[in-house]
């Protein structure tokens, strides 16, 4: 067994058999991962790279934004959601009616429904879950709105921000949570896998953490989101899968396109 899951490239060749997915394992049973799996006859293995902590209330108030002073708030994940509305709640800030909220793709709008009452006149959302998309539908509202960006303390879109600053956007950035990497070098070394799946740069960044020298030998990287993909490419990495795309809206749907051409970038 090599050091840093790596691999003979030939191991992808004769199809991918091992999935390391890093991410937690999904509550459902129902995933579509696991029906993934049954259908190509693969191993996944779950273990999440990252995790998130918030920022506390008494911490945020130091950054001085007065959240309700917003008329637009810009979503990248359902994590940032989350602790947008956990904040909210620490701070006893009620959120106007009115307030618009602009998201990277359809999933991370359709989970202001646990908050919100959706309502699609004020929840907007790019095409295919490309910085480009969302900046398009940003365009066209930039000039009535004042924008907040929910983000990591130490992982925010530097796209993001240069084009808002870029197109003269009234904007603010607010650090709700950080991303802390996770120790992974046992999952690693304790198997080999084919393939890795990597859902935000703080993914990428953790293998690094772990494995400053870390080399694919072979393994195929999955990448979601552009902003994934650019991180690991400019780390050195090759990607073969990347979501979303026009026929993969998913990992899941990416993961499928490989393995049905028999497991080869």
């Amino acid at each position: 067994m090599l050091k840093n899951g790596a691999k003979s490239s030939t191991a992808v060749a004769k199809g991918a058999k091992k999935i390391l997915i890093t991410q937690p394992r999904p509550e459902s049973e129902k995933s579509p991962y696991f029906d993934l799996a049954k259908r190509y006859g693969v191993e996944l293995v779950f273990h999440p790279f990252i995790r998130l902590e918030g920022i506390p209330a008494r911490d945020f108030r130091k950054q001085k934004i007065d959240i309700a002073k917003f008329s637009a708030v810009i979503f990248t994940s359902r994590n940032a959601i989350d602790h947008f509305f956990r904040m909210c709640d620490e701070m006893k800030v009620t959120i106007s009616q009115d307030t618009k909220y602009f998201c990277i793709t359809e999933a991370v709008a359709l989970y202001l429904q646990k908050f919100i009452l959706y309502r699609k006149r004020k929840v907007f959302y790019g095409a295919d879950g490309s910085n480009k998309s969302l900046f398009d539908v940003i365009n066209k509202h930039k000039g009535n709105e004042s924008f907040l960006y929910v983000c990591s303390e130490n992982q925010q879109d530097n796209d993001i921000v240069s084009w808002l600053k870029a197109n003269n956007c009234e904007f603010q950035l607010g650090f709700m949570y950080r991303t802390i990497s996770n120790e992974v070098k046992q999952v690693l070394e304790k198997d080999e896998y084919d393939v890795i799946c990597f859902f935000t740069p703080s993914g990428v960044k953790s293998l690094l953490d772990n494995f400053p020298e870390y080399k694919q030998n072979g393994t195929s990287f999955g990448t979601f989101g552009s902003n994934t993909t650019k991180f690991a490419e400019d780390a050195g990495f090759k990607i073969d899968i990347k979501a979303p795309a026009p026929q993969a809206p998913s990992m899941v749907a990416a993961l499928e396109q490989f393995l049905s051409k028999g497991g080869k970038g």
